[in-house]
């Protein structure tokens, strides 16, 4: 049981990580859409 708490810890960290990426990397796509959106209306 003690091997498969260890790949558990890591398989969750390393979703954690891969979420984190996605979280943040859709934050800035967004804020660059709204520059471009921005720039396009002035």
């Amino acid at each position: 049981m003690d091997g498969f708490d260890i790949v558990m810890v890591i398989a969750i960290i390393l979703f954690a990580r891969l979420g984190v990426r996605l979280v943040t990397g859709y934050i800035k796509m967004k804020k660059d859409n709204n520059k471009e959106d921005s720039n396009n209306d002035s």
